[in-house]
């Protein structure tokens, strides 16, 4: 039996609030104590020493807003590839969206995803399913067949639910069977057409407008449906000052609700979209200082929980055309965390890196009930090192992803992770 020694670390381990300089001892795929190697009777036939002087060793890092691509959009992102990808950003668990072809909204599709990752990625990969039949918002999946398949949530990422009699039926249903609602908050009403913020920006380029009002009209529903069922629904890729400040005081009333923030959100403004670059069109869209400015409050206040990628590859021909015509989304899982610890802890000192490492951990482990985000003695040995002090420059050319759609391609960052383990086996090291 193989066994690694992690020497002379800073641990941050927050769902045992530990926070020391010392060892992290792994035998085979768990993490063990000291004795385990120190005894004379243990069959460790081979012990590994890795010197960790200077980084942070975490527990594995959790994204649980990807989109995989596969089955059905290989030319994307495959499931192998996604994996490599948030290996090198130093994940080890992911959470993939249902928006592929064939939806993953049935059992059998939930298990091809299911079995594609066990023979193919490098990371744990656990799906999302689908909330309604083919995202199309009119007709409920088979919720409880597909969470007995594995899945670990319910959404129509990439679609919204605007029929509010199916959406609270859909969170009753994911109460009876355990498992939380993530909502892409958008009321195609609201937002039309629109493909930026609507704002001066929108207007100065002849762009249709995304109003903010778009967001959280649906944020504000499912503050409504999470109190009214008594159960939880997450709000994905929060972009809003107003969605912060719902947010804010429903958590006030004890309300199930909680949100997501991508690093985009918190890097780029509206005004990024000046040269009609198509790898700034997001959905939901970037918005204004102000939103950026509310989001980070939101987040050292404890109103935003989780910090997540939203990563959505596409090909580079989808997104070399009009800005109208291109898809929405970008790559994340290989610049969220070095986005994250530069913005939030080094520029704006916003929060601990004890709190963002909490934020890929212990909460999305919590909200997901996951067996994973610990360094306990026993747990699956899932960890990632990081370096918060590291600088580096981002190299669209040499991402694991299949896909290049970066807006951040050429930036210096600093903070980043430089091994990732998953398993106890080394998946990726700078």
């Amino acid at each position: 039996m193989k066994s690694t020694i992690i020497r002379n670390g800073r641990i941050i381990d927050p769902a045992n609030r530990r926070d020391e300089i010392s060892d992290l001892v792994i035998v085979g795929s768990g993490i063990a104590d000291q004795s385990a190697v120190n005894n004379p009777q243990s069959e460790i036939a081979e012990i590994e020493e890795i010197d960790a002087k200077g980084l942070i060793v975490a527990p594995g890092l959790i994204d649980m807003h990807v989109h995989l691509r596969e089955p059905g959009f290989a030319h994307k992102e495959t499931i192998a590839s996604g994996a490599r990808a948030a290996a090198a950003g130093g994940f080890t668990t992911v959470v993939c969206m249902p928006n592929t072809s064939p939806i993953a909204d049935n059992p059998s599709t939930i298990t091809w995803i299911k079995d594609r990752a066990r023979d193919t990625a490098s990371v744990n990969v656990l799906p999302a399913g689908a909330i309604s039949k083919n995202l199309e918002g009119e007709e409920l999946a088979p919720i409880a067949s597909i969470v007995q398949s594995g899945v670990v949530a319910i959404t129509d990422d990439g679609k919204c639910v605007q029929n509010h009699e199916l959406m609270r039926r859909a969170v009753e249903y994911a109460r009876m069977v355990g498992v939380p609602v993530l909502d892409h908050c958008q009321d195609y009403n609201l937002v039309g057409n629109g493909v930026v913020n609507e704002g001066e920006w929108s207007s100065l380029l002849g762009l249709s407008g995304w109003p903010a009002a778009g967001e959280e009209a649906v944020v504000m529903r499912n503050i409504l449906l999470a109190e009214l069922c008594d159960h939880h629904i997450h709000c994905q890729h929060i972009s809003t000052a107003g969605s912060v400040r719902l947010i804010r005081e429903a958590h006030a009333r004890g309300v199930k609700i909680s949100g997501e923030v991508c690093p985009h959100h918190l890097a780029l403004t509206d005004a990024s979209i000046q040269n009609f670059d198509t790898n700034c069109k997001m959905n939901p869209p970037l918005r204004t200082q102000r939103d950026i400015d509310a989001i980070i409050e939101g987040i050292a206040d404890g109103t935003l929980t989780i910090l997540c990628s939203d990563h959505a590859p596409h090909a580079a021909f989808e997104k070399e055309v009009e800005f109208d015509r291109a898809p929405f989304g970008i790559v994340g899982l290989e610049t969220e965390l070095g986005l994250f610890i530069d913005i939030l802890l080094h520029q704006r000192k916003a929060i601990s890196i004890n709190r963002l490492i909490e934020m890929f951990t212990i909460e999305p482990a919590k909200l997901l009930k996951l067996d994973a985000g610990t360094l306990s003695i026993g747990a699956k040995a899932d960890i990632t090192l990081i370096d918060p002090n590291r600088e580096w420059t981002v190299d669209a050319s040499k991402f694991e992803s299949l896909s290049r759609n970066t807006p951040f391609h050429g930036w210096k960052l600093k903070g980043r992770a430089v091994r990732t383990i998953v398993g106890g086996e080394m998946v990726w090291a700078l």
